[in-house]
């Protein structure tokens, strides 16, 4: 078969793990308490009435249009970190190159790692069709509105998982390949609500219908018509076209380069005879470096050439009294096509504000899109995926920061060393604010720049000001503190991505459940008390499974009770109490991560191999 043993040996180990079979109950049992409590605030509570018939209807419909996206982005995001990471994860391991020594062919290389890597996102998509189905017994939908939005659904699913593979394949540190699989993503998205925004038509054709054609989240929304049955040849026919073109695409490409990327040059060790005695930066530049360096900062290595017999003059380098701060701060540590990283952050950052400017300067910043249920300012189109992306890459580096130490086995050798677990982790997490530096600023001069426009007042601008930064704090230790709590790479990322994906998946969750049907916000805590047990037990689990403490427990359970009044507050307005939810309680979660890693080595560095560990 094309795909090759390696698919084959994670379909026979995948259904074996925990974490497996614990995809296949929550996710399902999700999707069913998201229609309940949907159903809670509609009939249960009071806030409206189900009168008829076509009130029935009406939430049925309104109900599709809520779940159908939100299946999209969880599943189509799980997939790209999940390929993205398990090839990561071999690179790490230097393993990749083992089995590039092997008869498998590139094909069975490629095509094997994505189809096993999918597995657990292509499961969870055939468990909610029954909750997909049960969705027309409310009435206001049709199976022809199901079948699109599950065939559209797993296009984007195959198309998000070969982009994560092939950045996988291509990038060589998992920090880069997980930073640019979500900035390629979320782009990609923004990029094309953007247009279908805009209003303007494109050789005759409408851009709201490019955007079709080429956004999954478009065209997931044209899936829930009710006239889909009769209009999908000129929606999404050309957008599964369009799909296919960009899966084959992908593929090929890293099908075509997976041996030229990963060739180990850059394990090969280099002799002076091979470099002619200098680095790789030239024997002018080391001479000019060696000329600025005092006689106490230089050092000679007596090495054996066995050439010339000759003596090589090296300078050293003067470390700092944290050794690892200064090598987060002061080499390239996570490699230096980091580089590529920022260019692209940078563009990215540059085009949002750019296109921020635009919006203002027409007066279109806080219009809404007409044909939309939730009002939706054109701004925050653009702010959200923007925040979202600069908080994932302060987080990836994060957890990235603890289990390339691991894999690369210099983890264990880090911590018998007379290091401190204070120069340890705060040495990391400088680091990693250091390194994301623009991903923290980029996001504040956005705020700089919708204050100066006047979208803002300056009482918000401070609130939305130190809210970021304690995000970007707690994102960075959240990362640190999954990276040292799980045995091994693969949970670690997960479970570091997949719990600031759901903060941010479940707070935009709540918002929409509130808009869409609630009419008193302040009476719907009982609809939602079972997405705020259930929330602060997963997160318990995640959080504090490994490393259990009161404090844990207690920052578990406040996060989902304080992003819900967050997000109640919001829709009435009362900005502080926002603000003193976000900082306290995420500041809360941050000093139980760091406390008890201020007092002992307590670091996963790992344990036999079974089929739990990944």
């Amino acid at each position: 078969m094309f795909v090759g043993p390696i698919f084959f040996r994670e379909a026979a180990i995948t259904p074996r793990r925990r974490s497996f079979f614990l995809s296949r109950l929550l996710y399902p049992l999700s999707l069913f308490f998201f229609m309940y409590t949907a159903w809670l605030l509609v009939a249960g509570t009071g806030a409206q009435t189900i009168r008829n018939v076509g009130d029935m209807a009406q939430f049925g419909a309104v109900l599709l249009k809520l779940l159908a996206p939100i299946q999209l982005a969880l599943l189509s995001f799980m997939a790209a970190i999940q390929a993205t990471s398990s090839i990561a994860i071999e690179k790490d391991r230097n393993t990749l190159l083992l089995l590039l020594l092997t008869r498998l062919n590139n094909s069975e290389l490629v095509l094997g790692r994505l189809c096993g890597s999918l597995l657990t996102s292509l499961v969870n998509l055939a468990l909610a069709l029954p909750i997909f189905l049960a969705v027309i017994l409310f009435g206001g939908t049709g199976i022809a509105q199901i079948v699109w939005i599950f065939v559209v659904t797993l296009l984007a699913i195959l198309l998000s998982g070969s982009w994560g593979a092939l950045v996988g394949f291509w990038r060589e540190k998992s920090f880069q390949a997980l930073a640019m699989a979500l900035m390629g993503l979320v782009t990609w998205i923004a990029v094309w609500e953007f247009i279908g925004g805009s209003g303007l038509d494109f050789n005759g054709v409408s851009a709201d219908r490019w955007s079709v054609w080429f956004s999954p989240l478009r065209a997931v929304m044209a899936a829930t018509d009710p006239m889909v049955g009769h209009n999908y040849r000129e929606t999404l026919l050309p957008f599964c076209v369009v799909n296919l073109s960009g899966l084959v695409l992908l593929n090929a490409i890293a099908i075509w380069r997976v041996r030229v990327w990963n060739s180990g040059r850059d394990l090969r060790p280099t002799t002076e005879a091979d470099s002619g005695g200098v680095t790789i930066w030239g024997a002018e530049h080391d001479l000019n470096l060696e000329k600025q360096l005092g006689p106490e900062q230089k050092v000679l290595k007596e090495t054996a050439n066995p050439t010339t017999g000759s003596v090589a003059r090296r300078p050293s380098r003067d470390v700092w009294s944290n050794p690892v701060l200064w090598r987060e701060m002061r080499t390239w540590a996570y490699g230096r096509r980091i580089l590529l990283i920022r260019a692209v952050y940078w563009t990215i950052s540059l085009a949002v504000l750019a296109a921020t400017a635009f919006l203002v300067a027409n007066k279109m910043a806080l219009i809404a899109d007409p044909t939309s249920t939730i009002y939706l300012p054109t701004i925050m189109k653009l702010a959200m995926p923007f925040l979202f992306v600069s908080l994932m890459i302060v987080n990836a580096l994060g957890v990235t920061s603890i289990t390339s130490e691991r894999d690369g086995k210099s983890l264990d050798l880090l911590l018998v060393t007379d290091l401190t677990p204070k120069e340890i982790l705060f040495g990391k997490l400088l680091g990693v604010m250091f390194v994301t530096l623009d991903s923290i600023v980029f996001p504040l001069l956005f705020c700089g720049l919708m204050f100066a426009s006047g979208l803002i007042t300056l009482e918000n601008l401070l609130f939305i000001l130190v809210g970021l930064i304690v995000l970007n704090v707690f994102s960075a230790m959240l990362g640190i503190h999954c990276g040292r709590s799980f045995p091994t790479s693969r949970p670690a990322i997960l479970a570091s991505l997949g719990t600031q994906f759901f903060l941010f998946l479940g707070t935009v969750t709540c918002m929409l459940l509130l808009v869409s049907f609630a009419g008193n916000v302040d009476s719907q805590l009982a609809a939602f008390l079972t997405f705020i047990v259930g929330g602060g037990i997963g997160l318990f689990w995640v959080l504090g499974s490994h490393n259990p403490s009161a404090a844990m427990f207690t920052a578990s359970i406040l996060m989902p009770i304080g992003m819900f009044h967050a997000m109640t507050s919001l829709l009435l307005r009362q900005y502080m109490f926002v603000f003193l939810d976000v900082v306290v309680i995420f500041s809360f979660a941050v000093v139980a991560m760091v406390v008890p890693a201020l007092t002992e080595f307590s670091y996963s560095t790992g344990s036999p191999r079974g089929f739990d560990d990944e």
